[in-house]
């Protein structure tokens, strides 16, 4: 990344975190539920659940999905791309990793799901041949610019739209993930790079409850 490009990333997640309204009491997890042994592994919870926005996306399958009817489970979601050459291959093999080492009960809990921030290339198909790479529980979903760019405006999870003019183009993203609870609503972050062994020793307390 030049020096432009990271003062561009910069400015675009400054913007993006004051659009969501998130102040540093957020970010810092002193929320509902937050504890030192969670915030230590990475959780960081906001102090009120917040609405996903209701944007129409579509999944591996090419099956239609509402962002804001994520019920009946904790959502984990990861904003990255197909062609991504490093954070995101790494990422997926962490929560790989971390999901498998869960106990059964908190694995039905939890659900993984990459969302694209490279609509110009991925696909559906691509997505599900990538996914199948790392776990076949983990989903994908792609959609239009505008509500791919209004769903990480609305979590607070930055990115730079790629030049896709240029040959073999790497999109600029956050590695963090946001949390989504049972309810629907966001509930807060985890902060990327993932501690495997903390998160797997913390989750399955916090994918118990609501």
């Amino acid at each position: 990344m030049n020096r432009t490009q990271k003062i561009v990333f910069a400015l675009a997640a400054a913007v993006v975190l004051l659009m969501g309204g998130l102040s540093y009491r957020m970010i810092t997890g002193a929320g509902p539920g937050s504890s030192p042994a969670l915030s230590d592994a990475g959780v960081l919870l906001l102090p009120q659940g917040r609405a996903v926005p209701a944007v129409s996306m579509t999944d591996q399958n090419g099956v239609a999905v509402q962002l804001d009817q994520l019920k009946g489970h904790w959502t984990v979601l990861f904003f990255g791309y197909t062609f991504c050459p490093d954070i995101c291959p790494t990422t997926l093999a962490q929560l790989r990793q971390i999901r498998s080492q869960l106990p059964a009960a908190s694995r039905e809990r939890l659900q993984v799901i990459l969302v694209s921030i490279d609509p110009h290339r991925d696909t559906p198909e691509k997505l599900k041949q990538y996914l199948g790479y790392f776990d076949a529980s983990f989903q994908g979903l792609v959609g239009t610019p505008q509500n791919l760019e209004k769903l990480a405006s609305g979590l607070s999870i930055p990115y730079v739209p790629a030049d896709t003019s240029q040959p073999d183009y790497v999109v600029q993203h956050s590695a963090n993930l946001a949390l989504v609870g049972p309810d629907g609503s966001e509930r807060g972050f985890i902060r990327a790079p993932l501690n495997s062994a903390k998160l797997v020793a913390q989750l399955p307390g916090l994918l118990a409850g609501e």
